[in-house]
Order: structure tokens, then sequence, then C-alpha cells
């Protein structure tokens, strides 16, 4: 049985001002030919399909296009997740109509999938709360999937029946699975655990979580997952949340983060993207082939003293998303702003570096209170940015002050 693994597509992401729709179209398309030519039984997309709870319209048309296509009319099963960017209920909206196509969908930690059957042979054989048994298209044996969508500490108690909330999460996560491997998982077949949590090895130093990522370990949130934690009928585990493609190194089976398709943010720049390819036999620890990701920008950060060698390497590196630090003595002028930015158009931040910065203090005594609030604006702005501020920002300032005024 070969499945392909993959997660936190974050349909809909902006990197500041730049949409990564585009990005994303063509690394999808990539991901639907990499699951034809190695000729996968099934997809398992462990969560953050979308990043916001209510994503645009283009993100979702984007969605259920590509399920559509990567499911080959229901010869192919996908299993697709809530993360922790994802709204549940919106996830398992179309579960009716997906049914059709072989997409199972599944929002919460409790969430029990309707019994179906195609007429490929794709067969939902049984299913409960947080498990699902399927029968696939061509293969003999059955796929066993323990199903755990993203939900905080107090949530996923709740969903999985535990009433008492001293108990840790990862005790109650452990006696649900292992109840559900017992009742279902034997050698003959294929027993996989699914999820959207932060899992390592008891003892190691706690995985990062990337920028711009909405934290899973914070107040409220649910803590770290151990590998020790998993079944032992279980032979494979995919995650997802981490956006770099990462193995935990457990000795019980093979935990994998896929990570992301594409970076999306600097504290990702230069990495390599993949997806995972699970080749499963009965009773025996997943086989896992890392196929890498070639279409996407890259992100490259860089820092400069001069604007010259920053417009020569500018020029070298066009199609790309750029992080540009600029180290000087004093801040850009509008000239020099407008140069880097004419010279490339893929500029998300222009980052000043400034060794002579004004001191225009900040001491109340040496605040001249009879200037003009724009002004002081201006200088607040020069403190803090080690620059003036553009037209832009001067407006939308303009703005909050005539909103107050009518207030």
């Amino acid at each position: 049985m070969k499945l392909l693994h993959t997660s936190d597509w974050h349909l809909g992401k902006y990197l500041n001002n730049f949409s990564r729709h585009s990005e994303q179209e063509l690394v999808l398309q990539e991901i639907c030919e990499i699951a034809s030519r190695e000729q996968v039984n099934a997809i398992i997309i462990a969560g953050d399909l979308f990043d916001t709870y209510n994503p645009p319209i283009e993100a979702t048309e984007l969605f259920y296009k590509t399920l559509k296509r990567i499911s080959d009319n229901g010869n192919r099963a996908v299993i697709a997740i809530a993360g922790n960017h994802d709204s549940p209920d919106r996830i398992e909206a179309p579960d009716p109509l997906a049914r059709e196509c072989g997409i199972i969908f599944a929002g919460y930690p409790n969430s029990s999938v309707t019994p179906f059957e195609l007429e490929s042979g794709l067969k939902v054989l049984y299913s409960e709360e947080g498990f699902i048994s399927l029968a696939l298209p061509g293969v003999n044996e059955p796929l066993r999937i323990l199903l755990t969508p993203y939900a905080n500490e107090y949530r996923l108690k709740t969903y999985l029946g535990n009433g008492d909330q001293d108990v840790e999460l990862r005790m109650v996560l452990q006696e649900k699975w292992k109840q559900l491997a017992d009742k279902y998982c034997n050698n003959q077949g294929v027993n996989i655990l699914v999820a959207h949590l932060l899992m390592m090895n008891e003892g190691d130093a706690l995985p990062e979580e990337p920028d711009d990522e909405k934290p899973i370990l914070h107040v409220g949130g649910a803590q770290a997952i151990f590998c020790e934690n998993i079944p032992n009928q279980i032979q494979y585990v995919a995650l997802g949340h981490l956006h770099r493609q990462q193995d935990i190194g457990s000795a019980r089976c093979p935990v994998f983060y896929s990570g992301s398709p594409l970076s999306y943010s600097f504290s990702e720049a230069d990495q390599k993207k993949y997806v995972l390819l699970a080749d499963i036999q009965d009773g025996a620890k997943a086989k896992i082939k890392e196929i890498e990701l070639s279409e996407g920008k890259p992100l490259l950060r860089n820092r400069f003293d001069s604007v010259e060698n920053a417009l020569n390497w500018l020029e070298k590196n066009q199609n790309c998303l750029v992080e540009l630090t600029m180290a000087t003595e004093t801040y850009l002028s509008a000239s020099e702003r407008k140069q880097l930015y004419n010279a490339h158009h893929g500029i998300v931040s222009l980052i000043p570096d400034i060794s002579n910065k004004p001191d225009y203090g900040s001491d109340k005594q040496n605040i001249d209170l009879s200037k003009s609030i724009r002004e002081l604006f201006i200088e607040y702005f020069k403190h803090e940015k080690g620059q003036e501020p553009n037209e832009n920002i001067l407006n939308i300032f303009k703005e909050v002050l005539s909103e107050e005024n009518e207030k």
C-alpha cells in the first residue's frame, strides 16, 4: 500500500502583501502529478488546509478542484483533517458531496465518518469517533486510520470523553488511541495515525514552531505529545503543523512531519520542501521516501551595506521573494528606496539597520509639544524606524485622526 503524506497547504496565504495563490496552484498541480506517477492508493493531508477560518473564494475553489483531481474519480482515497488554522465546520461542510469522490474530511477529534461505498471499490468498512477503516481499490488489505484533528487541550479532553481535566492530555490521547488500536488494528492490514499536533520524543528539546504560525504550545493550547504515547500497532504517523519536513526519529514506528509545500515565512528561507511517500506492508514499519517539490518561489534574505551592492544582487535573483536588510549610517532616502523597489518586484520587507541613528529623544522633557500632531508623529516614526514615513503611512495616520475627531 502506498500513501502520499502532505500537510500545511495554507491556501489563501499572503506574505505581507504578496499573494501565494499562483505558486500554490503550481505546487498542488505538482503534488497531483506525483500521486499519479507513484500510483499511490491514498492521500493524507494532515491539517492546515487553509490559512484562515474564512479563506478567500479563490483558495476554496483551488482546494476542491485539487482534491477532485487527486482522488481520480474515487479510485484513490483522500483523507484530510483540520489543523489549528482551519474551521472544523467549514472543513466538514461539503462531506456528502466529497464522499462521492472518495474524499473524507474530519474536522473534530470526535468526528465520525458516514459509511459509503463507490463503484471503484473504495468503501468505509468501519467507522467510529476518531477512527476509520477503508477498503481501497486494487489493494487487498484494509487501511485503518486513527484521526486526531487539532483542538485545544480543553476541547480535546472534552471530545475524547475525559471529564477529569487534571489528567495530562498525552495520557488521555494515549488511552483513546490504545482503545481504538486494540479494537480494530491487527497485522492483517495497514495501521496509521494522522494528527495535527506537536509531537516529540520524551526528553528531547521542543520542536521550533514556524514564524507567523499560530502556536499550539500556548495558554489554552495543547501540550506536546510524546512518541511513546503511540500505540504499538501503528506503522506510520503522519503529522501536520511544523513547516519543515522532519523525521521525529521514533523507535516505535516512523513519525514524520511532511512540512508545508511552500516556504511561508522567511524563517523557512532556503528550505527544501517535500511530500512523503509511505510504502507499507502488513505488520511492518513503513518505508519512507522523500520526494522534493520544485514549484514555488524561493524565499531569500540578505544584508547589504550599500545600495549599489543590493541592486547588483537583486538583479541576479529576480524569481524569488526577498527580505532585504540595509545596514547604513543614516536612513535610506526616498530615492534610494525607490531604486531598490524598482529593481525587484518581489521585495517583501525592506529593513533598515541604522548605525548612526538620530537621537530624537525619548524623555518627555525633550518633546516639543508646540509642534503639530503630524510633525510629532513623523519624529516618532523616525525614532522607531530610522526613516521618514512614506505618503501611504501618513495618509493612514490622517484617516485615524479623522475617525478620532468624529468620535
